[in-house]
């Protein structure tokens, strides 16, 4: 079985960085807006994810870790015999997060694959969550 490993650092408070990511019906929106383009929860526990490439993914919600600030998801029905993931957020320092995301896939020719996907959804993570909020208008 293949690991593909990403790990980056963000620019925004771990606090800030784990309310986008534990929104499973968001992630297109407050997560990865632009890597994914759309976002339906199925009623089962899972979410449609479109990707901008056109892809279609179910990805059925393993487990929400609040304490950790962990997030773990499978993705079934595709091409891949195994697909399971998880993301992690840690303080990294003051107003910095580490991220950690971590994909099991079978068969292994998937790797690059998904590996250049997790990049591309890497970046556009990166971009949104170290956008400045818009400042409240003074009372």
């Amino acid at each position: 079985m293949a690991t593909i490993y990403k790990e980056f650092i963000v620019e925004a408070d771990a606090a800030k960085v784990w309310d986008a990511l534990r929104d499973f019906g968001a992630v297109h929106t407050r997560l990865a807006p632009g890597f994914l383009t759309d976002c339906k929860l199925d009623g089962q526990g899972a979410r449609i994810v479109s990707f901008a490439n056109g892809l279609v993914a179910r990805e059925l919600l393993v487990g929400i870790d609040e304490p950790n600030r962990r997030l773990a998801y499978t993705v079934t029905g595709g091409k891949a015999s195994h697909h399971h993931a998880s993301a992690q957020v840690f303080a990294h320092g003051e107003g910095r997060s580490r991220f950690v995301w971590i994909t099991d896939v079978l068969p292994d020719e998937f790797a690059a694959y998904i590996g250049s996907m997790m990049d591309q959804g890497g970046d556009a993570m990166k971009k949104t969550l170290e956008q400045k909020s818009p400042a409240s208008p003074a009372g």
